[in-house]
């Protein structure tokens, strides 16, 4: 994606004004032109669009051409495409070819992964995923494993990412989107390329060389004197929705021909020595290429052929020699100048702006509820993969196909994969767009579930009935109804937590599958005035399911004593209060109390009024919580407007509402606050709403620090975006801290600005974020991305929707506009507490994204109908610091030794006949940093083969990469020298014990590994 408005073209008119000719260099400048076309997979046009118009032909084409003659190269980028392509267009001579050009190293594949992924609102797991499934493609079907990356359009860079391209084995890393002013110091100090080093916890052990493009970004220069706009495309722009029949396209450029050589060279030389200027070797990087290209190489490279054979014959004269190369040729000779380089610790780029009032901070909360969705599907992947994993160790012959079930979960992985793009989760696509990502999601969720209720209904033996033709077909219903639920824990950790299910009835007892009654409480929903919600609290071990008996009644549940074990909870309604009446207030305090917290709620506002944590010094915390929103220019004339990616606020926020309403629910299990915003204060239905949950706690297990909040918000007015504000007495000086990507959390100091200081101190929210004092801290979990920023003292909030239009031409013709009209239901987990009492806010936002799986069975049945479920009661419990990130049966087939895996393509063998359903991936992390808790931060060492040994005997043990595509004993990444002459250090102690099974896990690390169990298991 590329948004020309909004680059900098200082230098693009006149070449010769820009740039000092580096007249102490007698070599000429080595220039390395990388062919390469910007296919992005989604934005403005659907896939299905974008394959049909021109990303098929593009691989098509450069596969011909490239083939046509030994010194062209082209790179391939994100492998949704080209996936799509090899599967469903390419003949057998194409693959042929491509085999051919990829073994002599012409065609080269860069970054590897599904999509080039967002870095601001992806989550670790799902960044991983991406990697992992383009990755798995590539080694299975070339013996190829990508070594950098080319992550030229998400809008900022994170500093989790070089990390994970460390992990995965990569040599470089290339950047191109940052703040315009910063890459303007960095350019003029030749300081675009440094080692940088992005967790604080691995220090240099994950380091990574990295490159940020120059101004002019992945793309050529437009603008020619003697041509068109079109610059060095001469196959001109992209038409949809079909290739144009005689193949002349809008835009073609001049072709190249004894009287426009000169010209064309004499701009292309410019071009290079003006970038040579910002970077400190003679060489230099020319990407060729820009959104959409390459669909007709003949006519690039017939055009650029001899276009470098004139700039080369005549290179004395220009200082400039030219050619055709891959990225890995130009880091590779970067690697070979043997420079000493600046060293980048753990900070990131983000936010990002490309002009003093273009802030890039606004697609942080763009389309909530693609988000949300997004995030939902990765957590039901996750829920899933381990399920299948447990299920094929355990019952290798039983009835649910692994195929199919395969099949499922690749069509998840698929549409997971695909959202991650820097143009899908970040909400700054087309409509037609969001409704694709969102389709593809939905089927592939429905599929998935699909396989959950065969995994757990369906019985592990043939001769075993069948849960579903044992009552399925019955009809009627008695007076007593009983239904049941399973619930599963897809963590490896113990949990009891709270669930809660959708009832009709106003009566219900709850049991667990050893016949036991269930604390348990039911009450009016908050969303319907005709069903009930049913509060259960459940214990899991991890990665365990378990039944639960829900028996109905029609009546008041009096006759047993186990009738006492769900209390039927009735609320409390207070008057609507009006702004204008807010003249004193705090003088009618409602305390709301649990284990943990007294919150106090004021009845002459309706809104919170204080928090007290009861564990410390009991001093309360003044607090409110309420919705403001800021106002959207939407005319172009009037100054800067705000757009899918864009956030321009046209002043301060404004209060969202003119009235509140609250009712509070005193409950046994939880108490439930609501509260209702409306907009005018005679207005019938709500605006905005808060849920918020207070659970009781029974001994120490319910984590009563944990504060649900749930949110309702739309449709919103016409440009308006709307924040959730937490105003607090916590004295944090406006800095904020917020998650990179889930990975580890940055501090955002409050920075001012010459212009539009309140947007670019907005950052991204993945999982969490939180403010704190000398006393006190303030989290924020998450379940989907969301802006945020503390703009006062003690203030945190949060953009969670937003709703614009603008009459900017540009926005106009893609439609990018963001005229979203949804309602929106997102949810925060809010913790107030000492900083070593919420030092667990990563493993809260772990458990918020995946909390337990509730399957309900069909409808009510009749009383006599017993459930017989499969029985899958394995467990798997790692510390409290180390989480399961992973474990999963990839059925990528490739066998794990690199050089007999290449033997097996030379040879010609069809890998592709049968998955690889032995092999299970599994990867660990350590949740804390050095130094963040005097315990927890502390390495871990486990025996994995006892931590796995209720779901299987492990027999082989082999660690690999991030991806799982190579050995790791085997990894040897490039060295390079800097400036502190640190040595770096990737050999980790990962077998520190006698046996070969134990494992040593330091601050941050993610271990991956490939694990086979006994045949007895498989």
């Amino acid at each position: 994606m590329r948004r020309t408005r909004f680059e900098l073209q200082r230098c693009a008119v006149n070449y010769k004004n820009c740039f000092r000719a580096k007249e102490d260099e007698n070599k000429p400048i080595q220039t390395f032109v990388i062919p390469h076309s910007h296919m992005d997979v989604g934005w403005v046009y659907t896939i299905q669009e974008s394959m049909r118009a021109y990303a098929a032909n593009v691989y098509t084409s450069v596969t011909e051409e490239l083939s046509k003659a030994k010194d062209r190269r082209f790179i391939a980028v994100e492998q949704e495409f080209f996936r799509l392509w090899w599967d469903t267009v390419a003949t057998d001579s194409h693959k042929r070819q491509v085999r051919q050009l990829v073994k002599e190293g012409r065609l080269e594949f860069i970054i590897g992964g599904q999509v080039m992924h967002d870095e601001a609102v992806t989550d670790l797991d799902d960044q991983i995923l991406q990697m992992t499934e383009g990755h798995g493609f590539l080694y299975e079907t070339f013996g190829v494993r990508p070594q950098f990356s080319w992550h030229v359009d998400p809008f900022g860079a994170s500093a989790t990412t070089p990390v994970l391209f460390a992990l995965a084995g990569f040599n470089g890393h290339l950047i191109s989107r940052i703040d315009y002013d910063l890459k303007d110091t960095m350019q003029k100090n030749k300081n675009l390329q440094f080692v940088w080093r992005g967790s604080p916890s691995l220090k240099s052990q994950q380091e990574i060389f990295t490159h940020t493009m120059d101004q002019f970004s992945y793309c050529t220069p437009s603008y020619l004197p003697f041509s068109n706009s079109s610059g060095f495309y001469w196959n001109g722009v992209a038409l949809f929705p079909d290739p144009p029949k005689d193949g002349v396209y809008p835009n073609m450029s001049l072709p190249v021909t004894k009287e426009t050589v000169h010209a064309y060279a004499q701009t292309m030389v410019e071009n290079i020595k003006q970038r040579a200027e910002w970077f400190r070797t003679n060489h230099v990087l020319w990407p060729w290429g820009c959104d959409k290209q390459f669909y007709n190489s003949s006519v690039q490279f017939n055009n650029m052929d001899p276009l470098m054979k004139y700039i080369n014959q005549n290179s004395k004269e220009f200082g400039v020699t030219v050619q055709y190369a891959t990225l890995s040729e130009y880091f590779q000779a970067m690697y070979q100048s043997n420079l000493t380089w600046d060293v980048r610790g753990s900070e990131d780029f983000l936010p990002y702006s490309t002009e003093p009032y273009q802030a890039w901070t606004g697609f942080y909360a763009s389309r909530n509820v693609l988000k949300g969705v997004a995030r939902q599907a990765s957590s039901q992947l996750h829920a899933a993969e381990t399920l299948f994993t447990l299920y094929r160790i355990s019952y290798p012959d039983g009835p649910v196909t692994k195929d199919w079930a395969l099949d499922k979960l690749k069509a998840l992985r698929w549409a997971v994969s695909e959202v991650q793009h820097h143009d899908g989760i970040t909400g700054t696509e087309s409509p037609k767009v969001a409704d694709m990502y969102l389709q593809h999601l939905m089927q592939a969720m429905m599929g998935v579930k699909e396989l959950q209720s065969a995994l757990f209904l369906l019985p592990h033996r043939l001769d075993k009935p069948s849960f579903l033709s044992s009552h399925y077909q019955r009809k009627g219903v008695d007076q007593e109804l009983e239904q049941h639920i399973i619930i599963y824990n897809p963590l490896a950790w113990n949990i009891t937590t709270i669930i809660n299910i959708t009832v009709t009835s106003l009566y219900a007892a709850v049991f667990d599958d050893e016949g036991h009654a269930v604390p348990a409480q039911i009450q009016r929903s908050a969303q319907s005035n005709v069903t009930n919600d049913l509060f259960i609290v459940v214990e899991l071990r991890g990665l365990q399911h378990r039944k639960y008996l829900i028996r109905f009644s029609q009546t008041t549940c009096s006759r047993s004593p186990k009738c006492s074990w769900t209390y039927k909870a009735k609320g409390v309604l207070f008057a609507r209060r009006n702004i204008k009446d807010w003249r004193k207030t705090g003088r009618r305090l409602l305390p709301v109390i649990n284990e943990c917290y007294k919150l106090m709620f004021d009845q002459d506002t309706n809104l919170l009024h204080s928090i007290t944590y009861l564990s410390q010094e009991k001093t309360p915390v003044m607090m409110t919580q309420d919705f403001w929103e800021y106002h959207a220019n939407g005319d172009v004339k009037e100054g800067p407007i705000s757009d899918n990616y864009v956030f321009s606020a046209n002043g301060s926020a404004v209060r969202a509402y003119k009235a509140v309403e609250m009712e509070i629910i005193p409950g046994k299990i939880v108490s439930e606050i609501r509260q209702y915003f409306y907009r005018e204060e005679g207005d019938k239905d709500y605006a905005y709403s808060i849920i918020t949950r207070v659970p009781e706690c029974f001994g120490s297990s319910v984590r009563c620090l944990r504060l649900e909040q749930t949110y309702s918000l739309g449709p919103l007015q016409l440009n308006t975006e709307v924040v959730l504000r937490t105003s607090s007495s916590l004295k944090n000086n406006r800095t904020l801290y917020t998650d990179d990507n889930g990975y580890q959390m940055m501090k955002r100091p409050y920075r001012k600005f010459t212009n539009n200081t309140l947007a670019r101190n907005y950052f991204p929210m993945v999982r969490a974020a939180y403010i704190e004092d000398n006393v006190s801290r303030l989290v924020l979990v998450s379940d989907r991305a969301h802006g945020v920023s503390s703009q006062d003292n003690g203030q945190l909030e949060v953009m969670l929707h937003r709703r614009l239009w603008n009459n900017l031409a540009w926005n106009l013709g893609y439609n990018l506009t963001l005229n979203d009209s949804s309602v929106v239901r997102p949810t925060l987990w809010m913790m107030l507490g000492s900083i070593s009492a919420t030092a667990t806010h990563q493993r809260e936002g772990i458990e918020l994204q995946h909390r337990p799986v509730v399957m309900v069975i069909d409808q009510p049945l009749r009383k006599k109908e017993q459930a017989i479920t499969l029985s899958l009661d394995k467990s798997v419990v790692l510390p409290p610091n180390l989480h399961l990130l992973s474990l999963s049966i990839p059925g990528w087939n490739y066998c794990a030794n690199h050089d007999v895996h290449l033997s097996h393509l030379h040879a010609g063998k069809d890998l592709h006949s049968e998955p690889d359903y032995d092999r299970v991936l599994l990867r660990i992390m350590h949740l804390f940093e050095e130094g963040e808790d005097p315990e927890l931060s502390k390495p871990v060492t486990i025996n994995l083969k006892e931590v796995l040994q209720g779901i299987g005997e492990v027999k082989v043990l082999e660690e690999r990469s991030l991806t799982g595509t190579s050995d790791i004993t085997h990894l040897q990444r490039w060295k390079w020298k800097t400036v502190d002459k640190l040595e770096t250090n990737e050999k980790t102690c990962w077998r520190c014990g006698n046996d070969a099974f134990t494992v040593t896990i330091s601050p941050k690390e993610i271990r991956t590994f490939f694990v086979h169990f006994s045949s007895k298991n498989i």
